[in-house]
């Protein structure tokens, strides 16, 4: 007798400035969950009180065979069609940094990935920061400012050398992923715009020291209880800099499995990884990236939901240690199940 599939619904699209990266993350996904284990469909936080036939039909281009009809959102209110399980491919607000995932504990929907807390801590970059330091976690000198006000009077500090931090510098803001609304800045005169451009995107900005000559890596975390590093990714820009356009260019960015460092270096990554995916509360799987300048490792943040396409870092890391992509989402899926059981009040018999 067959055994019964679970019901998956995949999370992809929602409001974020990174809908199209969380599209792109979701195809992949559904087109590699496996039919003879899973009943998938797929629901666009963006429209969550929709009903059937009020769904807009899903953003193909040209050529592009995905079709799949979305679920209404509605369903997840359905004792009789809610999925067991919720695979969550949402980047940026409203989707990695706990708002979804608290609706989903409400509902007794277990998902895949961190819950309330360690979505929000991971997502605020400044809060992580201040998290890495209390744990003693290296990463890069840093200030922090809040709205116009503090802005400006960093700027005015910066520009009369009162600031710790020096040219280069990058700046970010503190709530956005993909590296958008990053700058880097070379010169003291460039600050002005870089926190205008960060200011853009939420009141709270991070400013970093930018460490020029070192080796991006990345270490990705699997497990609860439990932790493993997957192989560690070397990310080398053509460009120089890891921004939005090298990590979405095809061949615009070499990732080199296993990365080109120290067996030394590489342990005290891989132990900086699974400090910081406890340190920031992570469940299920995150990606820590990090900086290495000699034989010093520093932490930047973590993803608690890394891009998840087959070409993606964590994929590709999984890859290498003969992990294919479909049996990654299998035990991705077993570690979002592990522990956690459905409210009883959240399906009728």
């Amino acid at each position: 007798m067959k055994a019964k599939r679970l019901r998956v619904a995949v999370f992809m699209g929602g409001r974020s400035s990174e809908r199209e990266v969380s599209l792109s993350t979701g195809r992949q996904v559904l087109a590699a969950l496996d039919p003879e284990k899973y009943d998938v469909c797929w629901i666009d936080p963006a429209h969550l009180g929709s009903a059937a036939g009020e769904v807009p039909p899903p953003e193909v281009a040209p050529g592009d065979a995905f079709t799949i009809a979305p679920t209404p959102a509605l369903t997840l209110l359905d004792p009789q069609r809610r999925p067991d399980v919720v695979v969550i491919c949402l980047h940026g607000r409203f989707g990695e940094d706990g708002t979804i995932q608290g609706m989903l504990d409400i509902l007794g929907i277990p998902y895949v990935g961190s819950g309330v807390l360690g979505s929000a801590l991971a997502m605020n970059k400044v809060v992580a920061k201040h998290l890495m330091v209390a744990h003693g976690i290296p990463t890069p000198p840093w200030s922090a400012v809040r709205g116009r006000a503090e802005a400006d009077a960093f700027l005015a500090d910066w520009r009369a050398g009162r600031t710790p931090i020096r040219p280069p510098a990058i700046v970010k803001p503190s709530d956005e992923g993909s590296t958008i609304g990053v700058t880097v800045v070379h010169d003291i005169e460039a600050m002005a715009a870089a926190l205008e451009t960060a200011l853009h995107f939420g009141e709270e900005v991070l400013i970093e020291t930018f460490l020029a000559g070192a080796t991006e890596i990345t270490v990705p975390v699997i497990g609860n209880d439990t932790l493993e590093t997957l192989p560690i990714v070397e990310i080398v820009p053509h460009s120089g800099f890891y921004d939005y356009e090298s990590k979405y260019t095809p061949g615009a960015t070499d990732e080199i499995v296993p990365a080109r460092i120290p067996d030394a270096v590489a342990a005290t990554a891989r132990d900086l990884a699974i400090r910081t995916h406890r340190a920031l509360r992570c469940r299920g799987m995150s990606r820590v990236d990090m900086l290495v300048l000699g034989e010093q490792v520093w932490v930047l943040e973590a993803n608690t939901i890394p891009g998840m396409t087959p070409t993606s870092l964590l994929p590709r890391s999984a890859a290498a240690a003969g992990i294919p992509f479909p049996r990654l989402l299998d035990r991705l899926i077993e570690l979002a199940l592990e522990g956690r059981t459905v409210a009883p009040a959240s399906r009728t018999p």
